[in-house]
């Protein structure tokens, strides 16, 4: 992973003197790893959470069984809950979050390497789908990748 998009969110956030939280699921903490490797990223990198099952994100989120249950755990709805609430919970400015099928079998009749990647900010909460091919391991690197290029841009044109 190039850390040059990394650096990049770390200069538009602290220029902008923004807060960001994460909430990840098929990442798995991957970009929480990426935001703490550059120096300085306490500025503005406030917490992350891996809300990986069902449950946790009941449990840490407030994810409603209803959304589950209609949606699945891995859907567009998902991934702007989780978002909303991880940067209402941490009351930072900006959150990111992730969910999705990293394979190697088809996960609630969605397919392999469905990633949806959602940007909560205080104004809206926009969502990208994503479909990614190759291995688990590659799937994850390249959701982790297009998350934080994302995040990059929804936060450098606001």
């Amino acid at each position: 992973m190039n850390l040059k998009t990394v650096k990049r969110i770390s200069r538009i956030f602290t220029a902008k003197g923004l807060t960001l939280s994460a909430a990840e699921s098929c990442t798995g903490g991957l970009i929480c790893h990426f935001l703490t490797a550059v120096p300085g990223a306490s500025l503005f990198f406030e917490a992350g959470v891996v809300t990986y099952s069902a449950a946790a994100k009941k449990k840490l989120l407030g994810m409603s069984q209803t959304v589950l249950a209609t949606h699945g755990m891995v859907s567009e709805e998902t991934a702007r809950h989780m978002a909303k609430k991880v940067r209402l919970l941490t009351k930072t400015d900006v959150a990111i979050s992730t969910t999705g099928n990293l394979g190697p079998d088809v996960l609630e009749g969605k397919p392999k390497g469905l990633v949806y990647i959602a940007i909560s900010t205080r104004k809206e909460t926009v969502i990208r789908k994503c479909m990614f091919k190759g291995s688990r391991g590659h799937v994850k690197e390249q959701a982790v990748r297009t998350a934080l290029a994302f995040l990059a841009e929804v936060v450098g044109n606001d």
